[in-house]
């Protein structure tokens, strides 16, 4: 076997090792976490709520809640795990290895996107136990899915590249990440806006991806959907060029 393909298949066992063995800080929280969505947002603030695009307001946040899950996991595993691995010195023997700086790229990228995943196919199976669900567009709703994980599996690689303490892992999550997903239309469909926040909200990208995943869950959408698709593949080249080239410099690990 290739000995890169065996480097890949190495940081991937490790990276997925390391998600499910403290499955209780990865996998339980997100569950616990949509089921009080599911409860306050769906059932008691929801059942105040007029139907939107003719579903019930439970059935219209679910694929927002679900697609929140995917991004966010994608992004805090690749994140917290190259910058433990920066911490403990062990990305510099990856580094000065022989191992090609695109397989760690790839190998910490597929472990975020399983990560996401995994937890996205969790928030699903907990939303049944609350509202029903006929998938319209099972092709679009993978391929979106699996896109947004890249995408932020990316990004929080980024964030494990550049930070330099642990407050800087969390700092993005927080204050930019957090707000962005609030923002993008995973409570509310932004027709309810008024037109000048709707306009102030098409410049969040997380409403598009959103927007894109609810058509191919509901078949019902606010914005053009090839338009949130060619964003996100667009985003997705040019995170990974991205890494890659900072990983091929040794940026934030290399003095």
């Amino acid at each position: 076997m290739n000995k890169n393909l065996i480097s890949l298949q190495t940081i991937v066992r490790k990276e997925v090792v390391r998600f499910i063995r403290i499955w209780s800080q990865t996998l339980l929280p997100p569950a616990i976490t949509m089921t009080l969505y599911f409860i306050i947002f769906g059932k008691l603030i929801g059942s105040q709520i007029h139907s939107i695009h003719d579903y019930s307001y439970m059935e219209y946040i679910v694929p927002g809640l679900v697609m929140m899950s995917i991004m966010t996991n994608a992004y805090a595993n690749t994140s917290s795990s190259f910058f433990g691995s920066k911490f403990n010195r062990s990305i510099e023997e990856m580094l000065v290895s022989s191992m090609p700086s695109i397989v760690i790229l790839l190998g910490f990228m597929v472990g975020g996107v399983l990560r996401g995943l995994v937890v996205g196919v969790v928030v699903v199976l907990v939303s049944l136990f609350f509202t029903h669900l006929k998938i319209q567009h099972p092709g679009l709703v993978f391929m979106i899915a699996l896109l947004a994980a890249m995408v932020f599996s990316l990004g929080g690689l980024i964030n494990g590249i550049f930070a330099k303490k642990f407050d800087d892992v969390s700092f993005i999550p927080t204050f930019v990440l957090t707000p962005l997903t609030y923002l993008g239309g995973v409570f509310y469909s932004i027709k309810q806006l008024p037109e000048f926040w709707q306009n102030i909200s098409l410049l969040n990208p997380v409403l598009s991806i959103v927007d894109t995943f609810r058509f191919g869950i509901l078949g019902t959408s606010d914005l053009n959907i090839y338009y949130g698709l060619s964003l996100v593949v667009s985003l997705f080249f040019v995170l990974f060029f991205w890494c890659w080239w900072l990983l091929s410099r040794g940026a934030g690990v290399r003095t």
